[in-house]
């Protein structure tokens, strides 16, 4: 199996993790600048890694309407689609750059210090959701 890729966007940087060959761990991969070159590496990342498909984070709002951030997620998940090998997936990812947050400071990072990494371990988190959530539906699924 390849690897799936996940990603967390925020206003000035998006997030990237990246699960293990067996699709069962996230992991912690680079932090994006979100400017214009964005999808290019995205897509660079897609080659290298050599991606089965990618997990874009969608912030919902508490109520699971969609705002202005998730809008303008989905129009560069649209971007991606157009130039990527690979499907292209939303998840609801609602508070989990607020629980990355928590988790690093939780673990003695202050934050100031975790502005570089935080949006990755937010898309970890995502990740981490997604490949959990395929892998109860599967033991479901064989169960029956």
């Amino acid at each position: 199996m390849n690897p799936i890729l996940a990603l967390d966007f925020g206003q000035a940087r998006i997030g990237a993790a990246i699960s293990d060959k067996l699709q069962m761990l996230a992991h912690p991969l680079e932090t994006i600048p979100a400017n214009q070159q964005a999808a290019s590496r995205v897509a660079e990342i897609v080659r290298e890694k050599k991606v089965d498909h990618v997990v874009a984070g969608l912030p919902k709002r508490m109520n699971g309407q969609l705002g202005t951030a998730a809008t303008e997620v989905l129009e560069f998940v649209e971007k991606l689609r157009a130039i990527l090998p690979c499907p292209v997936v939303t998840w609801d990812e609602r508070l989990t750059t607020v629980a990355a947050h928590r988790a690093l400071r939780e673990a003695g990072k202050k934050t100031r210090h975790t502005r570089g990494y935080v949006d990755q371990v937010a898309a970890q988190m995502i990740l981490q959701g997604y490949l959990d959530r395929r892998a109860a539906k599967a033991e479901v699924q064989s169960d029956q």
